[in-house]
């Protein structure tokens, strides 16, 4: 990879990044040069949030957004999760008394789509830094991108261990949780619920996130006992699955493992009862499906289908804590329903940022990310929270959920079955799941 290009006041002299296909607007005076990229010189200071607001993903692309929106409101005028927030560097006044400005840009769910907008918000817009996104593909592809370009990446929703795995950068953190706590929590509970002799048969979305979701759920379910029948890899563009679901029937499997997301999800388990599946005998035992991981969006789009169906997911409106309660109730008043937890890990990664940079009194990546490595904090929805050092991953509670015989309304669709504790979703950072990344050296850009 090069440098960053440079231009100077009054003369723009623009060249592609190597591999990232970027031209950096660093501003240069004539005595001295700037600091880092799209250092804040006025009163204001530009965000950037890409996320999905079509394409498969778009439910949770828009409720993100409703987040960042939300976020930025907090953060120029107080309130929401501010008075929870455990670290008291925020006051409600914009980020070091700047003014919150963002742009929008949409990923589509596709991970080119997602370099230009970013790329575009950066160069500009002025962007100083990156947040968003609903699928793993367009997490790693743009955390990249904000490597190249000396910015900060809060990844959105993504959920593929290779984001702070194999793909990690010094410039991204992740939020939310990922694949392999979706395996620790879920198997314990899928052993006690269905017993150690299963057989299961995978649908796999055909991409990074797909790819480790399986791999995390067939190696919890073997250690206690389960036999994986088959893989099977499905497009992330499909939209009817039933050429992948009828030969499940004949496939000897009793468990049919739904590795989707989003309206992949919606169609995939949805098609799956129209087969019958959740009706037959199998192995003499009643077949079941399972989705490793859940939203709440997709829960209401599935509808009565997701009734038994065991899940996890990083966050529940319905928890009771201080923070939660607080960004529910401001989410609510503005936009008159429930987050997503898509939503919350957004709202979350907006403040977290602009909290490091309070912190650090300053706007440079490199100490913005020093400030974060390491941090402990509560009051934002998840309980006590640690973002680890060694790979920018955040480590917290899981929550295993169970869709509803019997909700109360269309956002009431998943309950809480357990809170799993960090401790049991934790891992060592040279897992082998996690193996073959170097999170390298801080780019600040200029």
């Amino acid at each position: 990879m090069s440098k960053n290009d440079v231009t100077r006041r009054g003369v723009l002299r623009t060249g592609a990044v190597a591999g990232a296909g970027l031209a950096l607007p660093t501003i240069f005076t004539a005595s001295s040069a700037a600091a880092f990229t799209n250092e804040p010189t006025g009163g204001t200071v530009t965000l950037g949030f890409n996320v999905p607001q079509t394409g498969p993903y778009a439910d949770e692309g828009m409720d993100e957004l409703r987040a960042f929106e939300l976020a930025v409101e907090h953060l120029n005028n107080g309130g929401g999760c501010l008075d929870t927030f455990s670290s008291k560097a925020l006051k409600g006044n914009g980020i070091l008394g700047k003014q919150v400005k963002f742009v929008t840009g949409d990923t589509q769910t596709k991970s080119d789509a997602a370099r230009a907008s970013a790329k575009s918000m950066i160069e500009k817009d002025g962007a100083i830094m990156i947040s968003g996104g609903s699928s793993s593909g367009v997490a790693v592809a743009v955390q990249g991108l904000c490597q190249e370009a000396g910015i900060i990446f809060m990844a959105g929703l993504t959920h593929s261990n290779d984001t702070t795995g194999k793909d990690k950068k010094k410039n991204g953190f992740r939020h939310f949780f990922n694949a392999y706590m979706s395996g620790a929590a879920l198997a314990p509970v899928l052993q006690k619920a269905y017993g150690s002799d299963r057989k299961a048969y995978h649908l796999t979305a055909d991409y990074t996130w797909g790819w480790t979701q399986q791999e995390s759920i067939q190696a919890a379910t073997e250690a206690l006992g389960w036999q994986t029948v088959n893989n099977v890899l499905t497009p992330l563009a499909a939209t009817d699955f039933s050429a992948y679901i009828a030969p499940v029937l004949n496939s000897g499997a009793d468990v049919l493992i739904l590795n989707h997301y989003g309206g992949n999800m919606v169609n995939s388990l949805t098609q799956a009862v129209q087969f019958g599946l959740r009706d037959k005998m199998a192995n003499g035992k009643q077949f079941e499906v399972v989705v490793p991981l859940y939203s709440e969006l997709m829960a209401k789009g599935a509808g009565a289908n997701i009734k038994g169906v065991f899940g996890s997911t990083n966050w529940s409106w319905t928890l009771q804590d201080a923070g939660t309660q607080a960004f529910v109730k401001a989410f609510g008043a503005k936009y008159g329903f429930p987050p997503s937890n898509a939503a919350q890990t957004c709202y979350a990664q907006t403040l977290l940022y602009a909290d490091a940079v309070e912190r650090a009194g300053s706007f440079n990546p490199c100490a913005v990310a020093e400030a974060l490595e390491g941090f402990e904090f509560d009051g934002l929805g998840n309980g006590p929270t640690l973002y680890r050092a060694d790979d920018h991953q955040c480590f917290k509670d899981v929550l295993v959920m169970k869709g509803k015989e019997s909700p109360a309304n269309e956002y009431d669709a998943l309950e809480v079955v357990e809170v799993t504790p960090r401790a049991q979703v934790e891992y060592a950072p040279d897992h082998p799941m996690f193996a073959g990344g170097d999170l390298g050296q801080c780019n600040p850009g200029a």
